[in-house]
Protein backbone atom coordinates (compact mmCIF):
# COMPACT_ATOMS: atom_id res chain seq x y z
CA UNK A 1 0.00 0.00 0.00
CA UNK A 2 1.23 3.42 -0.96
CA UNK A 3 -0.46 5.14 2.20
CA UNK A 4 -1.92 3.95 5.82
CA UNK A 5 -4.18 6.36 5.37
CA UNK A 6 -5.78 8.58 2.88
CA UNK A 7 -8.99 11.39 3.76
CA UNK A 8 -10.33 12.69 0.96
CA UNK A 9 -11.54 15.75 1.97
CA UNK A 10 -9.02 18.61 3.70
CA UNK A 11 -12.11 20.68 5.65
CA UNK A 12 -12.21 20.99 9.59
CA UNK A 13 -12.58 17.32 10.06
CA UNK A 14 -10.14 15.87 7.41
CA UNK A 15 -7.44 18.34 8.84
CA UNK A 16 -7.82 17.17 12.17
CA UNK A 17 -7.65 13.67 11.24
CA UNK A 18 -4.49 13.86 9.53
CA UNK A 19 -2.75 15.64 12.08
CA UNK A 20 -4.07 12.86 14.40
CA UNK A 21 -3.18 10.38 12.22
CA UNK A 22 0.73 11.37 11.63
CA UNK A 23 0.88 11.63 15.79
CA UNK A 24 -0.34 8.25 15.82
CA UNK A 25 2.62 7.15 13.18
CA UNK A 26 0.15 6.28 9.74
CA UNK A 27 1.78 7.26 6.83
CA UNK A 28 -0.94 9.75 5.23
CA UNK A 29 -1.94 12.03 2.23
CA UNK A 30 -4.79 14.13 2.23
CA UNK A 31 -6.55 14.48 -1.28
CA UNK A 32 -8.38 18.36 -1.83
CA UNK A 33 -9.96 19.39 -4.97
CA UNK A 34 -10.57 23.57 -3.69
CA UNK A 35 -9.01 25.32 -0.65
CA UNK A 36 -7.32 23.75 2.43
CA UNK A 37 -10.07 24.34 5.23
CA UNK A 38 -13.39 23.53 3.26
CA UNK A 39 -16.12 25.22 4.22
CA UNK A 40 -15.47 26.40 7.61
CA UNK A 41 -12.04 27.97 6.88
CA UNK A 42 -13.33 29.57 3.77
CA UNK A 43 -16.89 29.91 3.30
CA UNK A 44 -18.34 29.29 6.95
CA UNK A 45 -17.45 29.92 10.85
CA UNK A 46 -14.71 31.70 10.40
CA UNK A 47 -15.26 34.83 7.43
CA UNK A 48 -18.92 35.11 9.12
CA UNK A 49 -16.97 35.70 13.00
CA UNK A 50 -14.74 38.47 11.12
CA UNK A 51 -17.60 40.39 9.52
CA UNK A 52 -19.94 39.84 13.22
CA UNK A 53 -16.96 40.99 14.76
CA UNK A 54 -16.37 43.74 12.74
CA UNK A 55 -20.26 44.84 12.61
CA UNK A 56 -21.10 43.85 16.25
CA UNK A 57 -18.29 46.80 17.06
CA UNK A 58 -20.48 49.17 14.73
CA UNK A 59 -23.85 48.56 16.10
CA UNK A 60 -21.99 48.86 19.88
CA UNK A 61 -20.45 52.43 19.06
CA UNK A 62 -24.36 53.03 17.85
CA UNK A 63 -25.88 52.02 20.79
CA UNK A 64 -25.51 56.02 22.35
CA UNK A 65 -27.89 54.91 24.82
CA UNK A 66 -26.09 52.25 26.55
CA UNK A 67 -23.02 54.19 26.16
CA UNK A 68 -23.84 57.24 27.60
CA UNK A 69 -25.48 55.00 30.58
CA UNK A 70 -21.36 54.05 31.15
CA UNK A 71 -20.25 57.44 31.12
CA UNK A 72 -18.82 57.50 27.18
CA UNK A 73 -19.87 60.09 24.49
CA UNK A 74 -18.96 59.43 20.76
CA UNK A 75 -18.82 61.54 17.68
CA UNK A 76 -19.87 60.55 14.32
CA UNK A 77 -19.50 56.18 13.82
CA UNK A 78 -18.78 55.39 10.31
CA UNK A 79 -17.49 52.12 8.16
CA UNK A 80 -15.77 51.21 5.10
CA UNK A 81 -17.80 47.97 3.86
CA UNK A 82 -14.52 47.04 1.57
CA UNK A 83 -12.24 47.43 4.71
CA UNK A 84 -14.75 44.86 6.44
CA UNK A 85 -14.52 42.54 3.72
CA UNK A 86 -10.84 42.23 3.58
CA UNK A 87 -10.54 42.13 7.41
CA UNK A 88 -12.58 38.65 6.84
CA UNK A 89 -10.33 37.43 3.81
CA UNK A 90 -7.11 38.10 5.16
CA UNK A 91 -8.20 35.91 8.35
CA UNK A 92 -9.32 33.44 6.02
CA UNK A 93 -5.98 33.74 4.16
CA UNK A 94 -4.13 33.52 7.19
CA UNK A 95 -6.13 30.27 8.86
CA UNK A 96 -5.81 28.66 5.28
CA UNK A 97 -2.26 29.02 5.14
CA UNK A 98 -1.25 27.86 9.14
CA UNK A 99 -3.39 24.58 7.79
CA UNK A 100 -1.24 24.05 4.47
CA UNK A 101 2.09 24.76 6.47
CA UNK A 102 0.89 22.29 9.26
CA UNK A 103 -0.03 19.41 7.08
CA UNK A 104 3.27 20.17 5.36
CA UNK A 105 5.72 20.22 8.62
CA UNK A 106 4.55 17.25 9.75
CA UNK A 107 5.35 15.36 6.13
CA UNK A 108 1.66 14.48 4.99
CA UNK A 109 1.14 14.54 1.49
CA UNK A 110 -1.72 16.91 -0.20
CA UNK A 111 -2.42 16.03 -3.33
CA UNK A 112 -4.89 18.29 -4.96
CA UNK A 113 -7.73 16.58 -7.67
CA UNK A 114 -10.96 15.29 -7.23
CA UNK A 115 -10.63 11.79 -5.19
CA UNK A 116 -12.95 9.19 -4.90
CA UNK A 117 -13.12 5.37 -4.12
CA UNK A 118 -12.50 3.16 -6.95
CA UNK A 119 -12.76 0.25 -5.17
CA UNK A 120 -11.53 -1.03 -1.86
CA UNK A 121 -8.43 0.16 -0.57
CA UNK A 122 -8.40 2.44 -3.74
CA UNK A 123 -8.37 6.06 -4.47
CA UNK A 124 -8.90 7.43 -7.97
CA UNK A 125 -7.95 11.23 -8.11
CA UNK A 126 -8.41 13.52 -11.22
CA UNK A 127 -5.76 16.05 -11.32
CA UNK A 128 -4.58 19.10 -13.29
CA UNK A 129 -2.21 16.03 -14.85
CA UNK A 130 -4.33 13.56 -15.59
CA UNK A 131 -5.70 10.86 -13.44
CA UNK A 132 -3.34 9.02 -10.40
CA UNK A 133 -4.71 6.21 -8.63
CA UNK A 134 -3.16 5.64 -4.84
CA UNK A 135 -3.83 2.87 -2.42
CA UNK A 136 -4.37 2.75 1.69
CA UNK A 137 -5.23 0.37 4.05
CA UNK A 138 -7.74 2.93 5.53
CA UNK A 139 -9.79 5.12 4.16
CA UNK A 140 -11.72 8.31 5.52
CA UNK A 141 -14.50 10.10 3.32
CA UNK A 142 -14.81 13.70 4.65
CA UNK A 143 -16.21 15.55 1.59
CA UNK A 144 -18.58 17.73 3.64
CA UNK A 145 -21.46 20.15 2.28
CA UNK A 146 -22.60 22.52 0.13
CA UNK A 147 -25.66 25.23 0.60
CA UNK A 148 -28.96 23.64 0.28
CA UNK A 149 -31.19 25.60 -2.20
CA UNK A 150 -34.98 24.78 -2.46
CA UNK A 151 -36.48 24.08 -5.95
CA UNK A 152 -37.93 27.09 -6.95
CA UNK A 153 -34.89 29.38 -5.98
CA UNK A 154 -32.92 30.43 -9.06
CA UNK A 155 -29.56 31.88 -7.77
CA UNK A 156 -27.87 34.62 -9.66
CA UNK A 157 -25.03 35.02 -6.91
CA UNK A 158 -25.39 38.66 -7.29
CA UNK A 159 -29.16 39.58 -6.14
CA UNK A 160 -30.00 36.04 -4.78
CA UNK A 161 -27.11 33.83 -2.89
CA UNK A 162 -26.05 31.65 -0.55
CA UNK A 163 -23.61 32.24 2.48
CA UNK A 164 -20.88 31.49 0.12
CA UNK A 165 -21.46 34.16 -1.99
CA UNK A 166 -23.11 36.85 1.49
CA UNK A 167 -19.34 35.99 3.62
CA UNK A 168 -17.57 38.40 0.32
CA UNK A 169 -20.26 41.28 1.83
CA UNK A 170 -19.75 42.55 -1.72
CA UNK A 171 -22.33 44.94 -1.34
CA UNK A 172 -25.03 46.27 1.44
CA UNK A 173 -28.89 46.06 0.14
CA UNK A 174 -31.08 48.71 0.99
CA UNK A 175 -33.64 45.92 1.81
CA UNK A 176 -32.78 41.99 1.90
CA UNK A 177 -34.66 38.60 2.24
CA UNK A 178 -33.26 36.45 4.03
CA UNK A 179 -35.26 32.59 3.92
CA UNK A 180 -34.43 30.81 6.64
CA UNK A 181 -34.06 31.22 10.49
CA UNK A 182 -31.52 29.07 11.74
CA UNK A 183 -28.37 30.05 12.78
CA UNK A 184 -27.00 31.08 9.10
CA UNK A 185 -29.65 33.59 8.97
CA UNK A 186 -29.73 34.65 12.36
CA UNK A 187 -26.11 35.74 11.97
CA UNK A 188 -26.20 37.64 8.65
CA UNK A 189 -29.63 39.07 9.93
CA UNK A 190 -27.52 40.84 13.09
CA UNK A 191 -24.35 41.25 10.09
CA UNK A 192 -26.72 43.00 7.71
CA UNK A 193 -29.08 44.91 10.36
CA UNK A 194 -26.00 46.11 11.98
CA UNK A 195 -24.68 48.25 8.85
CA UNK A 196 -28.01 49.54 8.19
CA UNK A 197 -29.71 47.24 5.57
CA UNK A 198 -33.18 46.73 6.63
CA UNK A 199 -34.34 42.54 6.69
CA UNK A 200 -37.07 40.46 5.69
CA UNK A 201 -37.01 37.31 7.34
CA UNK A 202 -38.89 34.70 5.88
CA UNK A 203 -39.68 30.79 7.74
CA UNK A 204 -41.30 28.30 6.48
CA UNK A 205 -42.12 26.11 9.64
CA UNK A 206 -45.18 27.47 11.88
CA UNK A 207 -42.96 29.55 14.38
CA UNK A 208 -38.86 31.05 14.30
CA UNK A 209 -36.02 29.59 14.98
CA UNK A 210 -37.44 26.15 15.22
CA UNK A 211 -34.20 24.48 15.87
CA UNK A 212 -33.64 25.85 19.42
CA UNK A 213 -35.33 25.63 22.67
CA UNK A 214 -38.61 27.45 22.75
CA UNK A 215 -37.61 29.98 25.83
CA UNK A 216 -34.39 30.63 23.99
CA UNK A 217 -36.33 31.58 21.10
CA UNK A 218 -38.89 33.38 22.57
CA UNK A 219 -36.30 35.58 24.16
CA UNK A 220 -33.73 35.68 21.32
CA UNK A 221 -36.97 37.46 19.33
CA UNK A 222 -37.49 39.69 21.96
CA UNK A 223 -33.88 40.90 21.58
CA UNK A 224 -32.39 40.09 18.45
CA UNK A 225 -35.48 40.47 16.12
CA UNK A 226 -38.34 42.65 17.47
CA UNK A 227 -36.33 45.78 18.25
CA UNK A 228 -34.28 45.55 14.77
CA UNK A 229 -35.06 46.51 11.32
CA UNK A 230 -36.65 43.17 10.81
CA UNK A 231 -40.13 42.16 9.52
CA UNK A 232 -40.96 38.46 9.86
CA UNK A 233 -43.01 36.11 7.93
CA UNK A 234 -43.39 32.82 9.43
CA UNK A 235 -45.46 29.67 7.89
CA UNK A 236 -44.63 31.03 4.63
CA UNK A 237 -43.06 29.49 1.56
CA UNK A 238 -40.67 31.01 -0.33
CA UNK A 239 -42.03 29.42 -3.46
CA UNK A 240 -40.73 31.01 -6.41
CA UNK A 241 -37.40 33.42 -6.46
CA UNK A 242 -36.66 35.53 -9.66
CA UNK A 243 -33.25 37.51 -9.33
CA UNK A 244 -32.85 40.86 -10.73
CA UNK A 245 -33.91 44.47 -10.11
CA UNK A 246 -35.88 43.76 -7.62
CA UNK A 247 -35.76 40.40 -6.99
CA UNK A 248 -39.46 38.73 -6.48
CA UNK A 249 -40.20 36.54 -4.44
CA UNK A 250 -43.92 34.73 -4.41
CA UNK A 251 -44.70 34.03 -0.66
CA UNK A 252 -47.22 31.00 -0.32
CA UNK A 253 -48.76 29.74 2.66
CA UNK A 254 -46.36 26.50 3.92
CA UNK A 255 -49.22 24.15 4.05
CA UNK A 256 -51.98 25.41 0.89
CA UNK A 257 -48.92 26.38 -1.27
CA UNK A 258 -51.05 29.45 -2.95
CA UNK A 259 -49.21 32.46 -3.40
CA UNK A 260 -50.53 35.24 -0.29
CA UNK A 261 -48.18 37.90 -1.69
CA UNK A 262 -45.29 39.00 -3.54
CA UNK A 263 -42.76 41.17 -2.11
CA UNK A 264 -39.67 42.85 -4.19
CA UNK A 265 -36.24 43.44 -2.73
CA UNK A 266 -32.78 44.16 -3.91
CA UNK A 267 -31.04 41.31 -2.49
CA UNK A 268 -32.32 37.54 -1.36
CA UNK A 269 -30.25 35.50 1.25
CA UNK A 270 -30.79 31.59 0.82
CA UNK A 271 -29.83 30.34 4.30
CA UNK A 272 -32.03 27.13 3.95
CA UNK A 273 -29.45 24.50 5.75
CA UNK A 274 -27.08 22.25 3.79
CA UNK A 275 -26.81 18.89 1.53
CA UNK A 276 -24.25 16.52 1.74
CA UNK A 277 -21.00 16.20 -1.57
CA UNK A 278 -22.00 12.39 -1.96
CA UNK A 279 -21.67 12.62 -5.73
CA UNK A 280 -18.99 11.25 -7.62
CA UNK A 281 -17.71 9.31 -4.52
CA UNK A 282 -17.15 6.08 -6.55
CA UNK A 283 -19.46 5.13 -3.59
CA UNK A 284 -21.09 2.41 -6.30
CA UNK A 285 -17.60 0.89 -6.57
CA UNK A 286 -17.76 -0.38 -3.37
CA UNK A 287 -21.62 -0.78 -3.31
CA UNK A 288 -22.35 2.01 -0.85
CA UNK A 289 -25.98 3.49 -1.12
CA UNK A 290 -26.25 7.28 -0.24
CA UNK A 291 -29.48 7.51 2.49
CA UNK A 292 -32.29 10.19 2.79
CA UNK A 293 -30.64 13.65 1.55
CA UNK A 294 -27.95 12.08 -0.23
CA UNK A 295 -25.93 11.32 3.40
CA UNK A 296 -23.44 8.05 3.44
CA UNK A 297 -24.88 5.67 5.50
CA UNK A 298 -22.43 5.32 8.65
CA UNK A 299 -22.32 3.14 12.03
CA UNK A 300 -21.82 4.14 15.67
CA UNK A 301 -17.80 3.95 14.81
CA UNK A 302 -18.42 5.82 11.59
CA UNK A 303 -17.50 2.73 8.97
CA UNK A 304 -19.29 3.18 5.87
CA UNK A 305 -22.53 0.50 5.42
CA UNK A 306 -23.26 -1.20 2.35
CA UNK A 307 -26.76 -3.30 3.09
CA UNK A 308 -26.48 -2.25 6.51
CA UNK A 309 -22.82 -4.16 7.05
CA UNK A 310 -19.30 -2.44 8.05
CA UNK A 311 -16.92 -2.10 4.99
CA UNK A 312 -14.18 -2.98 6.20
CA UNK A 313 -11.05 0.58 6.57
CA UNK A 314 -13.29 2.79 4.59
CA UNK A 315 -14.88 5.46 6.90
CA UNK A 316 -17.28 8.72 6.58
CA UNK A 317 -16.82 11.84 9.12
CA UNK A 318 -18.37 15.09 8.94
CA UNK A 319 -21.13 16.88 7.14
CA UNK A 320 -21.43 13.86 5.04
CA UNK A 321 -22.66 12.03 7.45
CA UNK A 322 -25.51 13.53 8.75
CA UNK A 323 -24.90 13.65 12.53
CA UNK A 324 -24.41 17.29 13.24
CA UNK A 325 -23.29 19.38 10.97
CA UNK A 326 -20.75 21.34 13.07
CA UNK A 327 -17.25 22.30 11.94
CA UNK A 328 -16.01 20.44 15.68
CA UNK A 329 -17.92 17.34 15.07
CA UNK A 330 -16.27 16.37 11.81
CA UNK A 331 -13.30 17.53 13.90
CA UNK A 332 -14.09 14.95 17.00
CA UNK A 333 -15.52 12.31 14.68
CA UNK A 334 -11.68 11.98 12.64
CA UNK A 335 -9.99 11.61 16.18
CA UNK A 336 -12.24 9.21 16.74
CA UNK A 337 -11.75 7.24 13.59
CA UNK A 338 -8.09 7.06 13.87
CA UNK A 339 -8.48 6.32 17.16
CA UNK A 340 -10.18 2.98 16.14
CA UNK A 341 -8.02 2.52 13.25
CA UNK A 342 -5.06 2.27 15.75
CA UNK A 343 -7.36 -0.42 17.71
CA UNK A 344 -8.02 1.82 20.60
CA UNK A 345 -11.87 2.20 19.42
CA UNK A 346 -13.63 5.39 20.07
CA UNK A 347 -17.16 6.85 19.57
CA UNK A 348 -18.24 9.90 19.68
CA UNK A 349 -20.39 11.38 22.35
CA UNK A 350 -22.91 14.05 20.30
CA UNK A 351 -24.84 14.96 23.19
CA UNK A 352 -21.84 17.01 24.84
CA UNK A 353 -21.06 18.51 21.99
CA UNK A 354 -21.89 22.57 21.76
CA UNK A 355 -22.94 24.69 19.10
CA UNK A 356 -23.45 28.07 19.38
CA UNK A 357 -25.13 31.32 17.06
CA UNK A 358 -22.75 33.99 16.76
CA UNK A 359 -25.69 36.95 17.36
CA UNK A 360 -25.44 40.22 19.23
CA UNK A 361 -25.88 38.81 21.92
CA UNK A 362 -24.55 35.11 21.32
CA UNK A 363 -27.06 31.69 21.66
CA UNK A 364 -25.34 28.40 22.52
CA UNK A 365 -26.40 25.08 23.37
CA UNK A 366 -25.08 21.63 24.50
CA UNK A 367 -27.51 18.31 24.62
CA UNK A 368 -31.48 18.32 24.47
CA UNK A 369 -34.00 21.22 24.35
CA UNK A 370 -36.67 20.76 27.01
CA UNK A 371 -39.59 18.90 24.42
CA UNK A 372 -36.63 16.49 23.15
CA UNK A 373 -35.91 16.24 26.90
CA UNK A 374 -39.83 15.48 27.75
CA UNK A 375 -39.99 12.94 25.09
CA UNK A 376 -36.39 10.68 26.13
CA UNK A 377 -37.78 10.99 29.27
CA UNK A 378 -42.07 9.60 28.66
CA UNK A 379 -39.46 7.27 26.63
CA UNK A 380 -37.07 5.67 29.13
CA UNK A 381 -39.30 6.53 31.90
CA UNK A 382 -37.76 9.28 34.12
CA UNK A 383 -39.02 12.54 35.09
CA UNK A 384 -37.18 15.92 33.88
CA UNK A 385 -37.17 19.77 34.83
CA UNK A 386 -36.22 22.86 34.08
CA UNK A 387 -34.55 25.45 35.71
CA UNK A 388 -33.97 29.50 34.41
CA UNK A 389 -31.08 31.70 35.29
CA UNK A 390 -31.25 35.73 34.29
CA UNK A 391 -27.68 38.06 33.05
CA UNK A 392 -30.07 40.71 34.89
CA UNK A 393 -28.89 39.35 38.27
CA UNK A 394 -25.18 39.34 37.14
CA UNK A 395 -22.83 41.12 38.93
CA UNK A 396 -20.73 41.17 35.75
CA UNK A 397 -23.48 41.68 33.02
CA UNK A 398 -24.96 44.43 34.97
CA UNK A 399 -21.13 45.90 35.54
CA UNK A 400 -20.86 45.25 31.79
CA UNK A 401 -24.64 47.43 30.84
CA UNK A 402 -25.45 44.03 29.12
CA UNK A 403 -28.52 42.34 31.10
CA UNK A 404 -30.41 40.71 28.23
CA UNK A 405 -29.92 37.17 28.23
CA UNK A 406 -30.87 33.37 31.09
CA UNK A 407 -29.18 30.69 31.35
CA UNK A 408 -31.56 27.40 31.38
CA UNK A 409 -30.31 23.89 32.56
CA UNK A 410 -32.82 21.06 31.53
CA UNK A 411 -31.32 17.76 34.07
CA UNK A 412 -33.06 14.32 35.52
CA UNK A 413 -35.36 14.77 38.12
CA UNK A 414 -34.13 11.80 39.59
CA UNK A 415 -30.59 11.56 39.53
CA UNK A 416 -29.94 15.64 38.35
CA UNK A 417 -28.48 15.11 35.17
CA UNK A 418 -27.64 17.21 32.76
CA UNK A 419 -29.75 16.74 29.46
CA UNK A 420 -29.54 20.38 28.26
CA UNK A 421 -28.10 23.48 28.76
CA UNK A 422 -29.15 27.00 26.66
CA UNK A 423 -27.39 30.16 27.46
CA UNK A 424 -28.61 33.48 25.25
CA UNK A 425 -26.34 36.55 26.71
CA UNK A 426 -23.28 37.96 26.64
CA UNK A 427 -20.19 35.64 25.67
CA UNK A 428 -22.75 32.60 25.72
CA UNK A 429 -20.55 30.60 23.07
CA UNK A 430 -17.71 30.19 25.95
CA UNK A 431 -20.00 30.18 28.54
CA UNK A 432 -21.48 26.73 27.54
CA UNK A 433 -17.44 25.07 27.32
CA UNK A 434 -18.37 24.40 31.27
CA UNK A 435 -21.54 22.87 30.46
CA UNK A 436 -20.77 20.86 27.57
CA UNK A 437 -17.79 19.07 29.39
CA UNK A 438 -20.40 18.46 32.63
CA UNK A 439 -22.51 16.45 30.19
CA UNK A 440 -19.49 14.76 28.74
CA UNK A 441 -18.47 13.15 31.83
CA UNK A 442 -22.41 12.61 32.91
CA UNK A 443 -22.12 14.71 35.63
CA UNK A 444 -25.35 15.91 38.14
CA UNK A 445 -26.17 19.25 39.27
CA UNK A 446 -25.88 17.97 43.06
CA UNK A 447 -22.18 17.27 41.73
CA UNK A 448 -21.94 20.75 40.13
CA UNK A 449 -23.42 22.98 42.69
CA UNK A 450 -20.58 22.94 44.48
CA UNK A 451 -18.13 23.70 41.69
CA UNK A 452 -16.77 26.99 42.36
CA UNK A 453 -17.18 30.02 40.12
CA UNK A 454 -14.80 33.44 39.73
CA UNK A 455 -16.50 36.32 41.43
CA UNK A 456 -17.68 38.25 38.95
CA UNK A 457 -17.89 36.70 36.08
CA UNK A 458 -20.81 35.48 33.62
CA UNK A 459 -20.01 31.95 35.29
CA UNK A 460 -22.05 32.96 37.78
CA UNK A 461 -25.11 32.57 35.27
CA UNK A 462 -24.22 28.64 35.13
CA UNK A 463 -23.09 28.55 39.02
CA UNK A 464 -26.59 30.30 39.78
CA UNK A 465 -28.81 28.11 38.31
CA UNK A 466 -27.12 24.76 39.63
CA UNK A 467 -28.14 26.30 43.04
CA UNK A 468 -31.50 27.07 41.59
CA UNK A 469 -31.33 23.35 40.61
CA UNK A 470 -30.61 21.64 43.89
CA UNK A 471 -31.22 24.04 47.04
CA UNK A 472 -34.09 26.26 45.57
CA UNK A 473 -32.71 29.65 45.60
CA UNK A 474 -29.36 30.97 43.65
CA UNK A 475 -26.42 32.29 44.48
CA UNK A 476 -25.52 35.57 44.37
Amino acid sequence: MDYDLVIIGAGVGGHGAAIHAVGCGLKTAIVEVAEMGGTCVNRGCIPSKALLAASGRVRELHNTHHLKNLGIQLGQVSFDRQQIANHADNIVTKIRGDMTNSLKRLGIDVIQGWGKISGANKVTIETSNGEKIITAKDIILAPGSVPFVPPGITIDHQTVFTSDDAIKLESLPQWIAIIGSGYIGLEFSDIYTALGCEVTMIEALDQLMPTFDPDIAKLAQRVLITPRDIETKVGKLALKVTPGSPVIIELADTKTKEVEEVLEVDACLVATGRIPVSKNLGLESVNVEPIRGGFIPTNDHLEVLSGGEPIPHLWAIGDVTGKMMLAHTASAQGIAVVETICGRSRQVDYRSIPAAAFTHPEISYVGLTEPAAKELGEKEGFEITSVKTYFKGNSKAIAEGETEGMAKVIYRKDTGELLGVHIFGLHASDLIQEAANAMYQRQSVHDLVFSVHTHPTLSEVLDEAYKRAVIGVGGH
